[in-house]
């Protein structure tokens, strides 16, 4: 099967080591479906890219997705790829764009990591008021609720930088730990470098963890067509639930949400949500089987409201009680 034009597909990508090893991924997979398919790669460094500072301050992660997605929007590139937990909740897709594929989950374990030399294995190893290191707000959130008393500091950059700021070879920051996510490792060959990984029960993944998802112009048919050979319909669905489950939330990408959506054996859908306040000393739950309907839209919308039922909004907002 091809019947894709003789055309060269131009891919929008971030530049750092991370997004360029997720697009040779890509393209292998591409390649795989057409021997002779024509690609090249655009790289971007966006303007989250170049911000040292909180990106809070300046508009959040979705910052990351923003610039590729005006490009594909204007026709510069024929596709993206994205990381989905950059991808903002509380805002529709852009206009004429869709995702036509999402690829097979990876792993969505947070992990620790040492500093070369160091002996911690856990957490719980870590000296009274330690730092640790991480930039998500809801691993941060996390590190609390278990260790109060450890000084949690916010670190950017590609994780090659993040790595050489641990092991003291860029920088000063004093940190005894950091926390990563595992898949980013394992695309970047760096897995030697974990030293615990984390259970979902132990730091619930991110809504989207995981999961590259594929873009294009909803008009362009061809493209579409082709990505959506792609598609893993259970990832596709999992992520459905997550994602509904953070639009119910109104919730960004810096909020301090977490989500995570299972396919138990005999296909039920299960998911859990949590929404913690930024120092991890407030926190709902919600966990619910998709039953009957197993729809991922209905489940997301049951998981939200029952976070909402538990005073999840003022926990977002920072509304104090």
């Amino acid at each position: 099967m091809n019947d894709f034009p003789a055309r060269t597909l131009r891919i929008g990508t971030r530049s750092s080591p991370m997004a360029l090893a997720q697009t040779e991924h890509v393209s292998k997979l591409l390649r795989d479906l057409i021997p002779d398919l024509e690609i090249e790669v655009k790289p971007t460094t966006t303007k989250a890219d170049r911000w040292q500072g909180d990106l809070a301050q300046l508009g959040g992660k979705g910052l990351f997705v923003k610039d590729i997605d005006a490009q594909l929007q204007r026709g510069d590139i024929d596709m993206a790829i994205h990381c989905l937990k950059d991808v903002p909740g509380d805002v529709p897709m852009p206009q004429g764009l869709v995702f036509a594929a999402m690829l097979p989950r990876a792993d969505v374990r947070d992990v620790l990591v040492v500093p070369e030399g160091s002996t911690v294995k856990t957490l719980a190893d870590l000296s009274y008021g330690a730092a640790v290191a991480t930039t998500a707000v809801r691993r941060k959130a996390q590190i609390l609720k278990v260790r109060r008393d450890l000084n949690v500091i916010r670190v950017r950059g590609a994780v090659g930088t993040r790595l050489e700021k641990l092991d003291g070879k860029m920088g000063d920051l004093q940190a005894k730990a950091m926390v990563l996510a595992r898949a980013g490792l394992e695309r970047l060959g760096l897995e030697d470098r974990i030293r615990h990984e984390f259970t979902s029960h132990e730091m619930l993944p991110a809504v989207g963890a995981g999961v590259l998802a594929l873009e294009c112009r909803r008009d362009d048919g061809p493209v579409a067509a082709l990505l959506e050979r792609l598609n893993d319909p259970k990832t596709q669905t999992e992520a459905t639930a997550e994602r509904v489950m953070l639009h119910g939330l109104r919730g960004h990408c810096n909020s301090p949400i977490a989500g995570h959506c299972t396919t138990e054996p005999d296909g039920q859908l299960s998911l859990r949500g949590m929404v913690f306040s930024r120092d991890g000393s407030k926190f709902v739950h919600a966990h619910i089987w998709g039953e009957t309907s197993n729809d991922p839209g209905t489940l997301g919308a049951r998981v939200s409201a029952g976070l909402l039922r538990q005073g999840a909004h003022d926990i977002i907002e920072g509304i104090p009680h």
